[in-house]
């Protein structure tokens, strides 16, 4: 049976429940609503379930450290589960693309994800798939602080784009179990 650890990226905490910053931990709700898997407090610092789907094994993680520690938990499971950097996918906001836009790629750079960066440090590689949701593109937000923007929480006006973009983004996971990332990333990067 094939392996897949689906990382949600966000920060814990009731006060960062429906900032930018945790579209990852919302991909994740989503998916454990349409599994019926809930997700338990794991063996470290994360919340945890699993499904088989087809014929895929299928572990989600959330981790519960602030966003910048997020690689310690990623690193734990990924060694318990002793699986490859290409068996990872990790689902995470990003500021630089428009609200409710997916990008999926195979690997790449942090690209000034702190989120993305731990994991990078504690998988000692970059080689993991991710999934990059589009919360809105910061500079549309003059002056505003980066730190101040992800964790604002969406508007009222915006609410109805990130819930179509959750619903994809879920989308997007089932098709990559069921088809390959590359057909999901023919599939799902384009714009909304």
């Amino acid at each position: 049976m094939e392996q897949l650890l689906v990382v949600g990226l966000g920060n814990h905490g009731w006060a960062y429940r429906n900032t930018r910053h945790n579209v990852g931990f919302m991909v994740l709700d989503e998916l454990c609503r349409r599994w019926s898997c809930p997700l338990r407090e794991g063996r470290g610092e994360y919340a945890r379930a699993m499904r088989v789907r087809g014929t895929t094994e299928v572990t989600l993680i959330a981790p519960t450290t602030f966003m910048n520690n997020s690689g310690v938990a990623v690193r734990e499971v990924a060694e318990e589960l002793v699986l490859g950097p290409e068996q990872i996918l990790v689902v995470a906001d990003d500021f630089a693309l428009p609200l409710g836009t997916l990008r999926l790629r195979k690997s790449g750079s942090d690209g000034g994800h702190n989120g993305l960066a731990s994991i990078i440090y504690h998988l000692g590689d970059n080689g993991f798939p991710r999934l990059r949701c589009g919360i809105g593109i910061m500079e549309q937000f003059a002056g505003e602080d980066p730190a101040t923007f992800v964790l604002s929480p969406f508007a009222p006006d915006e609410e109805k784009a990130v819930a179509a973009m959750i619903g994809r983004a879920a989308d997007a996971i089932e098709t990559l179990i069921h088809s390959g990332i590359d057909r999901t990333m023919t599939q799902y990067n384009r714009t909304t």
